[in-house]
């Protein structure tokens, strides 16, 4: 990526939040962001390679959009985003997050056959094509150790104990 693309996408995430706060301002200190504008800055920090940036963010929607449980693809940035700040204990509940808004995310992203009965959900984001059209693939170099951990994580004992309780 050059220079020049880098500072495109920092600009559009610049021009994100400046929308998001003319919103709260324009509600009177609450947010109604219903062009959904508020899961779009961690695509682009990924793009960037910024995960400190993405930390952040999660961390100011968490504060900010507390009871908005995201939607697939935007966990399973949060999970990449935990994992590349090294904080493994959180990467691995968000991975079962992830896995039960939606169980065809992880194996599309390992290219894995999906023959795991799926994780009881109450998201409306439980769909394959969801997880067919993510921007995001074990192939991509920037990912080679998140996608080592996160294959030898989702086959291993403890992921499967913890996918198993909430089946």
């Amino acid at each position: 990526m050059t220079p020049k693309q880098k500072e495109r996408i920092q600009l559009k995430i610049a021009k994100i939040k400046k929308e998001l706060a003319a919103d709260k301002k324009r509600w009177g200190g609450y947010y109604d962001d219903s062009r959904g504008l508020r899961y779009l800055p961690p695509e682009l920090y990924l793009k960037i390679q910024d995960y400190s940036g993405a930390l952040r963010y999660f961390n100011w929607f968490h504060k900010n959009f507390p009871d908005d449980s995201g939607y697939p693809v935007f966990l399973f940035e949060w999970t990449i985003t935990l994992f590349k700040k090294g904080k493994i204990k959180e990467a691995k509940a968000k991975t079962l997050q992830t896995d039960r808004a939606n169980s065809w995310i992880v194996p599309a992203f390992l290219q894995v056959d999906n023959s795991r009965p799926p994780a009881k959900t109450f998201s409306n984001w439980q769909t394959q094509d969801v997880a067919e059209e993510m921007g995001y693939s074990k192939t991509d170099a920037e990912l080679s150790d998140f996608t080592l951990w996160l294959n030898d994580f989702v086959s291993g004992a403890e992921f499967i104990q913890l996918r198993g309780d909430l089946l």
